[in-house]
């Protein structure tokens, strides 16, 4: 039977939309389609009694790096790792993360339990899952043992000091926001004082409570990023101050910035260490309250999605915590 004009015309144009479509690279034979959060089960003891989920992108090779990222209070693992930026920036920059989440028969807000004593000490409780979750994402993805970081939000933030303190051999640096020093609420008596009012103690005891968490560890020491704001009334900035005064102490630095200038408009301030490494840096954002800093959009240092605890101020954390660390 002999096509109609009308119908012939139709599968030329058809033919072409095809066409264009292959050299656009849309409809590319084998494409993968987009990657996805996964639950991972059985990834050890789990005494934290804590959920893996990992995000990795379709084709990544092996050798590449690891973000552990932890969520803040009333948040999860997908949010979190949405919201923040840290998923979009995997695709882009080519990376694995390990998304811990509480579980709120641990915690009825869904914090992770910083201040717990059982929770953060080498071998026992949350600490220990969330170091099995890494050993077992090594595994799985054939990554970098060397390139791996761990960051985190408020409560989240709090346990990433606790995996720095407790298994500084796994991670090359740790990015907190709106967090606390290790071992804040045992020096508070409570972890509200150490939230609202801060710990009394001198760079040396905090360096020492460090120290303690992994005793007889020769270094080096995870090198530190943190990011508050000014306006925060959840966690006070006094913390940011007191994670400063902990971690150049570790690291062997003062306590007298090398690098005061603005990043965005806010203010940013870098300590090196004697031989010129940049061992702490700070953000202070400047107005912003209890949450994450994001940058929604499409532009090279723009990443995250605004939402409950993250805020859009012009400055996504995630993206300069990723560069600093070589990750883009």
């Amino acid at each position: 039977m002999t096509p109609t004009r009308a119908a012939s015309r139709r599968h030329v144009y058809a033919l072409a939309t095809l066409l264009v479509a292959l050299i656009a690279g849309l409809l590319t034979p084998g494409r993968a389609t987009a990657a996805s959060l996964q639950e991972v089960t059985g990834f050890g003891t789990n005494p934290g009694a804590l959920r893996m989920f990992r995000y990795v992108p379709d084709g990544l090779p092996a050798g590449r790096p690891v973000v552990v990222a932890l969520h803040g209070c009333t948040q999860n693992a997908s949010g979190y790792g949405t919201g923040s930026g840290w998923l979009q920036l995997a695709d882009r920059w080519g990376f694995s993360v390990v998304l811990p989440q509480q579980q709120t028969a641990n915690n009825a807000s869904s914090c992770f339990n910083w201040f717990q004593t059982g929770d953060i000490a080498r071998g026992q409780g949350e600490a220990a899952s969330v170091a099995q979750m890494v050993d077992r994402q090594l595994a799985d993805v054939s990554a970098d043992a060397a390139r791996v970081y761990v960051t985190g939000l408020s409560a989240g933030g709090g346990m990433t000091a606790v995996m720095m303190a407790a298994y500084p051999e796994k991670f090359g640096s740790g990015g907190i926001v709106a967090g606390l020093p290790y071992g804040c609420a045992q020096a508070a008596g409570s972890p509200y004082v150490c939230m609202y009012v801060g710990a009394t103690q001198t760079p040396k005891q905090w360096g020492d409570r460090v120290r303690a968490a992994r005793p007889g560890y020769a270094g080096p020491w995870p090198t530190l990023i943190a990011f508050q704001g000014t306006a925060d009334y959840t966690v006070k900035p006094v913390n940011m101050t007191d994670l400063t005064r902990q971690w150049t102490e570790v690291r062997g630095a003062d306590q007298t910035a090398d690098v005061s200038d603005s990043v965005a408009g806010y203010p940013h301030q870098v300590f090196r260490d004697a031989g010129g490494r940049a061992v702490v840096e700070t953000y202070s954002v400047t107005g912003m309250g209890h949450g994450q800093p994001v940058d929604p959009g499409s532009g090279s240092e723009q990443c995250g999605s605004a939402g409950a605890y993250v805020l859009d101020v012009n400055l996504c954390a995630a993206y300069r915590m990723g560069r600093a660390w070589g990750l883009g």
